[in-house]
């Protein structure tokens, strides 16, 4: 078996394709509404991706504080520089558990803990 996508209810698509697009900087392979206005963004160029969707008639449970996505980036610092000049706010210091690694978390605008890793 191959793992697809995951998915993800979005409270305001607009504002979580700037996120996963400008920030994270994953593409769209493909987006489209239904005739229920119900519209659907597939994001990412790998083997999988993510799946956003807004469905306006409903409403939106926030995602569990146990589960983040992780996505690799060439240096921390220059995200954190990014971020800040979005406005978003990192939870905590960067963490570097050993001499390979360091990472930092932000919240995406709809609460889904993301996880930006540098890997030295």
């Amino acid at each position: 078996m191959k793992f697809c996508w995951s998915t993800l209810y979005v409270k305001d698509m607009e504002k979580s394709l700037r996120f996963y697009e400008g920030i994270v900087g994953l593409g769209i392979q493909r987006r489209f509404k239904t005739d229920a206005g119900t519209e659907f963004a597939f994001l990412g160029s790998g083997e999988t991706q993510i799946e956003l969707i807004f469905d306006p008639s409903r409403s939106i449970a926030a995602p569990g504080e146990d589960i983040s996505w992780g996505f690799e980036t060439e240096s921390l610092e220059a995200l954190q520089s990014e971020l800040q000049e979005e406005g978003i706010t990192p939870i905590g210091d960067p963490i570097q558990p050993n001499p390979q690694i360091r990472f930092l978390f932000v919240l995406d605008p709809n609460g889904l803990k993301v996880q930006f890793v540098e890997f030295l």
